[in-house]
């Protein structure tokens, strides 16, 4: 793992500046403790069972942002169907694949972010049928961010014995 050049969310701010800096701070985090390792060390699994990847991640912020706010019937990223677990065969892409898809999905998630008119802003999530507020949509991937987080954790460990903020 290279040095830490993630930004720290502010002490203050709106609600919306916060969501956003949060956010981003947990995207920063899982490239960070990503970066420098190999195609077999981010296929290893973090903690058998534990599936996590790179990939699912792209899933996630394609589920809750371009599926929700964009195009409700947007095939996911790793399958024409909408198969979540499709995602977890980590051994199915390159590092540079499933880096390029995360980094390409999370971009389109912050363009989305960019131009909602407010936190208030309705979309559909089509897999629980309903629908959703943004401010909903970016706590929820949020959370997925700090859960899988952990995760890379034990991944970095296992692999190398480091173990980061």
């Amino acid at each position: 793992m290279t040095g830490d050049n993630r930004i720290g969310p502010p002490s203050f701010g709106s609600e919306r500046d916060m969501l956003w800096a949060f956010l981003d701070y947990h995207r920063a985090t899982l490239a960070m403790k990503c970066e420098g390792l190999t195609d077999e060390e981010l296929r290893q699994q973090s903690m058998p069972p534990s599936a996590l990847s790179l990939r699912h991640m792209a899933e996630v912020e394609r589920a809750w942002f371009r599926r929700a706010f964009e195009d409700n019937d947007a095939p996911m990223v790793w399958s024409d169907k909408i198969d979540f677990q499709a995602a977890y065969d980590a051994s199915a892409s390159t590092r540079d694949e499933a880096f390029g898809a995360w980094e390409a999905e999370v971009e389109n998630s912050r363009r989305i972010e960019r131009e909602a008119q407010s936190l208030n802003q309705a979309g559909y999530q089509p897999r629980w049928g309903e629908e959703v507020s943004l401010r909903m949509v970016m706590m929820h991937v949020l959370l997925e961010y700090g859960r899988h987080n952990g995760h890379a954790d034990c991944l970095c460990e296992g692999v190398d014995g480091t173990v980061d903020a």
